[in-house]
């Protein structure tokens, strides 16, 4: 699904690399942002050596169609691409492999985050902030997506679901207070991002955030889309989020 791009006026920024150095530049931020490195023999030795389960993810891509998740298993590892699996039993094999599916392509390694899970069902956190007429960032919207069971991203184009926070926060064990904390949270740091992307270039009009919640409660960021979709929310019984945003979509060219 696209949206129309014919009046639309907000910077895009395809380097999932870039924007996390940005990111990592704020003092406030940088505690969000889960160990990443750019996608080389030795940082993949010295990723692997700290962290149980790694991200292989493209910097510029969209969807999570060609992220691949990697975890150590005793003394070799496993690779999983959507629902494929493989073992390789050195670091080397396993790298070979990797810069084979990269094809030439830059490529990140990101520290696993062990997603929050409701009815087994892992799921992360999109918060949409946007430009209100003022030239302020607002929160707009939080939703969830929530993966199928043992896969590796949780995009509603592969097959997961939409849900909305309160809701499933609840469905996942948290009281009232904890799901305010951390919607509160979220809001604020959504708002706090967009101002860090205005610090390092200008016209943005619209930020996604996918977040992570762990099993601790503790939330991080997985990255910042700077053309985020919103269809998936047109499909939801209220639709009145999807709406709220297309509002404040319109004034920089957005259509649906």
């Amino acid at each position: 699904m696209r949206f129309s791009v014919m009046n639309y006026q907000s910077t895009t920024i395809k380097s999932k690399w870039t924007k996390t150095k940005w990111l990592l530049q704020s003092t406030r931020i940088k505690k969000y942002i889960p160990k990443t490195l750019p996608f080389t023999y030795e940082n993949l030795k010295l990723m692997l050596s700290k962290y149980s389960t790694v991200y292989f993810k493209p910097t510029g891509g969209s969807g999570g169609f060609h992220i691949i998740r990697i975890m150590k298993m005793g003394d070799s590892y496993q690779t999983q691409h959507k629902s494929v699996k493989k073992r390789y039993s050195t670091i080397q094999e396993l790298y070979s492999y990797l810069k084979k599916r990269s094809n030439g392509r830059d490529y990140i390694l990101q520290k696993g985050i062990q997603l929050a899970t409701v009815k087994g069902r892992p799921f992360d956190i999109r918060v949409m902030v946007q430009k209100t007429d003022q030239d302020a960032w607002k929160s707009t919207g939080i939703f969830v997506k929530i993966g199928k069971p043992d896969t590796v991203a949780t995009n509603y184009n592969q097959g997961g679901d939409i849900g909305f926070l309160p809701q499933t926060l609840s469905q996942a064990g948290l009281n009232k207070e904890q799901i305010k904390r951390i919607d509160d949270e979220l809001k604020k740091l959504g708002e706090s991002v967009g101002y860090v992307f205005n610090k390092h270039s200008t016209g943005f009009q619209e930020l996604g955030l996918d977040v992570a919640l762990d099993k601790g409660g503790n939330i991080w960021i997985l990255e910042v889309n700077t053309r985020p979709q919103i269809y998936p929310l047109k499909q939801m019984k209220d639709k009145s989020m999807y709406y709220r945003i297309l509002s404040y979509a319109r004034q920089y060219g957005r259509r649906k």
